[in-house]
């Protein structure tokens, strides 16, 4: 059993894939619009509702609750399906041979703390990604802490997972997707570089960056300008200023 919280992301996973949700645990005496709204959701979608008291749910989960927690079934059972935006790595390939226009998609290599996932996720839905990849090994997964810091991004960005990332860098690169890594030691700064066609963005793991397979098989190598003392960003906050100079350029 797994346990989501928090009044954004419980409320988009009601919207989007209310078949996984068990049952909504709601704070006894907690009575305000946004619970109300959420009570009002999970009776359309046909949810049963408890009324729980705050130490029962201070025990469940270790995040912030805001009074509401979703309990789920870990995987699909009974002819469930899985959640539509988790995919594979044929899902992601078949939308770059499918879709139309330029891409944009978010490799993250090896970011192993869910707040920083989340946070990516969440940059990523405001940008317009059309996929955040993950390795399967060494990385965060959409952990309850991960989907409360997406704040309902979680339930709609594709997920996609892969066995191998060089091996799916290179896939890409097969199908015109320029792919673009940020490293402190890169010569130019992602402002001074085209982003407007199809790319994927490569973001390296907290402290240690890139690893170096993955450098490898990147076309180019951005930065971003440190004017101060410190030598590099959080990993999220650098994600997020990468993308919005890709919205920028796009216009």
């Amino acid at each position: 059993m797994q346990y989501i919280y928090g009044i954004h992301a419980v409320d988009s996973l009601l919207r989007k894939n209310p078949r996984s949700v068990q049952r909504l645990r709601v704070q006894q005496g907690r009575e305000d619009k946004r619970i109300d709204s959420l009570l009002e959701l999970a009776r359309n979608q046909g949810v049963p509702v408890a009324r729980e008291p705050r130490r029962d749910l201070d025990e469940m989960v270790k995040g912030r609750h805001q009074g509401v927690v979703a309990e789920t079934l870990d995987e699909p059972q009974h002819g469930e399906v899985q959640q539509a935006n988790l995919w594979q790595e044929a899902d992601l390939l078949r939308m770059v041979d499918e879709k139309a226009g330029p891409l944009l998609i978010l490799v993250l290599d090896g970011v192993t703390d869910p707040h920083n996932l989340g946070a990516c996720i969440r940059s990523a839905d405001a940008a317009g990604v059309d996929a955040v990849v993950v390795p399967r090994d060494k990385s965060a997964d959409l952990t309850p802490a991960a989907r409360k810091v997406a704040c309902g991004a979680a339930e709609v960005v594709p997920f996609a997972r892969v066995t191998n990332i060089a091996r799916t860098l290179d896939a890409l690169k097969a199908r015109n997707v320029w792919v673009f890594g940020a490293a402190g030691e890169a010569e130019k700064s992602i402002y001074d570089n085209d982003l407007t066609g199809s790319m994927a963005l490569v973001m390296g793991a907290e402290g240690q960056g890139l690893r170096r397979l993955t450098r490898e098989h990147c076309d180019f190598l951005v930065k971003l300008p440190m004017a101060g003392s410190v030598s590099s960003l959080n990993v999220s906050v650098a994600t997020g200023i990468c993308l919005f100079e890709v919205v920028r350029q796009r216009g």
